[in-house]
């Protein structure tokens, strides 16, 4: 099995985008921190730590570098850290957005070896300063992060840079193959890819990326935590269960109409809405109060160790107003449906439910989870509901028949972190 090289200088047409790409991120820098000034009014933390996007910051000696840009990046990188700081490997972290870094501290800020910083923005003169501070034998990029200046900074600095948990779906693939042929594609700069599957690892080789393998996703090795589940366990009543997670911007009136029809049941389930978008928190409320729903929130009916503190016998819907307690929600569940899947922009993380083994359906707009969307269907432990006028019926079947088979399911695709921190083991065996 081939690993991770460090690639050659670029080719001159690949050179001369370089170029240009630099250009104009120098001309544009003023806008990014425009943007930054703009996101601060909503969330000050936006231009807290403002140097380390030009690079600057504590110094920190890591074997490991792990660039995860946003919460749920980091949520697919957390169980993979924590095996590398059990091989006694020192860990710096990169992020995009606060909650990435927030969940980055909250996780490891107590540990000594490993460090948090926000990622430069994509200019030579800031990751020179990073590459300086940090001089990571190995960096692993997340899920789908493709930064030019930082493939090159890397390769310079002696950094193996690969990427992991990593897709190229198919609905951008046209788009991608195109600047392949046109320049190369950031990719190819790789020192090599870890695929979620072997289907996206062929696209991946399709854009010259080199070693490429399939080694599968880090989120099936988040173990639920225990906590949550017997919380969220507490909910269990006569009544069945319907959990939404991750309900995002655009399909809050299917989800709407499915449920005046679903609480129209002889035996309606009590409802376990959760937004996607902390923000949309209280939109939701309104939204469903609106609709004529007698709705509570989950601040209002526990406390902060999740006790009740009402009587949810009555309660029509529960709303997940809360960050971090997913498996809470999750763990009472008679059937989920997982969020984004009937907007553009496609679904979101079906693996938690099936940890628990929830039987799990989401809308036809899956190409944001190709893997394991298209194996979890062929097992038959994911509903992909096209019409969402055919959503209610696929609901009952979910709860009447219950989801014997995901848990075997999530087993059998576990390991993933393993086998990638065994593949870059040998570029750490000078890691103290």
């Amino acid at each position: 099995m081939t690993g991770p090289t460090l690639k050659s200088t670029p080719g001159l047409r690949y050179r001369v985008f370089l170029a240009l790409y630099a250009a104009v991120l120098k001309l544009g820098e003023p806008l990014i921190w425009r943007y930054f000034r703009k996101r601060a009014k909503a969330d000050p933390a936006y231009m807290e730590h403002a140097e380390e996007r030009r690079g600057k910051g504590a110094l920190f000696d890591a074997d490991l570098w792990v660039h995860a840009v946003s919460l749920g990046e980091f949520t697919s990188a957390e169980p993979l850290i924590r095996e590398a700081l059990a091989r006694g490997w020192r860990v710096v972290t990169t992020h995009a957005t606060p909650a990435g870094r927030g969940a980055a501290e909250a996780a490891f800020g107590s540990h000594d070896n490993v460090a948090t910083f926000y990622m430069p923005i994509d200019r030579p003169v800031y990751w020179h300063r990073f590459f300086e501070r940090c001089a990571p034998k190995v960096g692993l990029i997340m899920e789908v992060e493709f930064w030019p200046v930082m493939f090159e900074e890397a390769r310079k600095s002696g950094c193996y840079l690969c990427l992991a948990n990593s897709q190229v779906p198919s609905k951008s693939f046209p788009r991608a193959r195109r600047l392949a042929s046109f320049a190369g594609h950031p990719v190819a700069r790789a020192a090599a890819v870890f695929a979620k599957s072997d289907p996206i690892a062929d696209r991946f080789r399709a854009l010259g990326a080199d070693p490429v393998l399939s080694l599968g996703e880090t989120r099936f090795d988040i173990p639920a935590p225990s906590r949550l589940v017997e919380r969220g366990e507490l909910l269990l009543g006569v009544r069945p269960v319907l959990t939404l997670a991750s309900v995002v911007a655009g399909e809050e009136e299917t989800y709407v109409d499915l449920l005046r029809d679903l609480l129209a049941d002889e035996e309606p389930p009590m409802v376990i809405w959760v937004p996607r978008a902390p923000e949309r928190f209280d939109d939701h409320a309104q939204l469903l109060q609106r609709a004529g729903f007698q709705v509570t929130r989950r601040t209002e009916a526990f406390d902060a160790d999740l006790t009740p503190t009402q009587d949810l016998a009555e309660t029509q819907i529960l709303i997940g107003n809360s960050m971090r307690e997913m498996f809470f929600y999750l763990s009472p569940a008679d059937a989920v449906i997982v969020g984004g899947g009937f907007t553009e922009k496609g679904a979101h993380n079906v693996i938690e439910p099936l940890s628990l083994g929830k039987p799990v359906i989401t809308g036809p707009h899956v190409w944001t989870i190709e893997y394991p969307a298209v194996e979890a269907e062929a097992a038959g432990v994911l509903t992909i509901v096209k019409d969402s006028a055919d959503l209610a019926d696929a609901v009952r079947h979910a709860i009447r028949t219950g989801g014997p088979a995901a848990e075997a399911f999530h087993a059998a695709n576990q390991g993933a972190s393993t086998r990638i921190l065994d593949t870059i083991a040998p570029l750490m065996e000078d890691a103290s």
